[in-house]
């Protein structure tokens, strides 16, 4: 037996993943059977590549070396199979609500030749949507500790690999004269419900809040951005992402050891979009959610202190 393909690919999902739980739901197979997978590559190049434990999967001396190589022929591969890749009509992108929707259009009509636009505040729903062909490529806010679960045929890059997630009060609120909040502090404060509850977002409110010593009370439910004039009519707090300026009687501030987190995440459908325009619509989404971070004066100082960014690889 030799290594094949999908033996790179299940190593390299398990490194980037840093659990075969998560990994086997990204691979879309059980966790047994990817236990199964693994063992055999390891017999294959004649030593262990993870040290599991609880904090997850690690790779050894060897693992790290075999994920080198293993993603430097991936990427190849992929190039090469997605070179071929296209279809007639426009591109169909998703987006999760950002601050940056407007200028990301703007730079993605300058990289496609024609593309239409769908703004959801559902991870899950425009996860679903790619991996069903109704999205050809989305931008994707997961907490950092999510799954998206996405098929084989769908390319996955980070953009942002973590950010913290940040709080609108009113401007009128004595907490915002605080240049950083203490959850604890906001224990009896009214909340506006995170969008996209299924994602898991109202889950991570609820368990920091925990953490912080009470429970949140949740007294609003509406799509995302309707909450801002609840916040600026003293009515409500709501959680926000970083890049989020607030507006007219709205104040944003950073929440002190950042209790919650995400990531950004490019996805596309290969069967769609080449290696090349892949690229280049990557480039797009990090260059205007940068821009938008760097206009931020709240946000600014931590993005320009720890906001690292992943490049398109090759």
């Amino acid at each position: 037996m030799e290594l094949e393909i999908r033996h790179l690919r299940a190593v390299c999902a398990i490194g980037d993943a840093g659990s075969l739980s998560r990994a086997a739901t990204q691979l879309g197979i059980s966790q047994p059977s990817l236990t199964t997978l693994l063992q055999r590559v390891e017999r294959l190049v004649g030593g262990k590549l993870f040290d599991r434990g609880r904090s997850g999967a690690v790779p050894t001396a060897l693992g790290a070396q075999m994920l080198r190589r293993a993603r430097l022929l991936l990427v190849e591969l992929e190039a090469f199979g997605s070179d071929l890749a296209g279809r007639e009509g426009p591109v169909r992108f998703g987006s999760v609500h950002m601050e940056c929707v407007a200028p990301l259009f703007g730079r993605l009509e300058e990289v496609l030749d024609d593309v239409t636009l769908v703004v959801d505040p559902s991870s899950t729903g425009l996860a679903l949507a790619l991996a069903n062909g109704h999205l050809d490529a989305a931008v994707i806010a997961v907490d950092e500790d999510g799954d998206l679960g996405l098929p084989r045929g769908v390319g996955q890059r980070v953009v942002v690999p973590s950010v913290p997630v940040f709080l609108a009060l009113p401007a009128t609120h004595p907490l915002a004269e605080r240049s950083e909040l203490d959850l604890a502090d906001l224990a009896d404060e009214a909340w506006v419900a995170p969008p996209g509850a299924e994602d898991g977002s109202l889950t991570s409110l609820r368990a920091a809040c925990r953490a912080a010593g009470f429970v949140p009370r949740i007294r609003f439910e509406m799509p995302s951005g309707a909450g801002r004039a609840l916040v600026a009519a003293g009515k409500a707090v709501q959680v926000v992402e970083p890049t989020s300026q607030g507006g007219p009687g709205v104040a944003v501030r950073p929440l002190a050891g950042s209790p919650m987190r995400m990531r950004l995440v490019f996805c596309w459908r290969r069967e769609r979009l080449t290696w090349d325009q892949a690229s280049r619509v990557f480039t797009a989404v990090l260059d205007a959610y940068a821009a938008q971070a760097l206009a931020s004066p709240v946000f600014r100082p931590w993005w320009e202190e720890r906001g690292a960014v992943l490049t398109w690889p090759g």
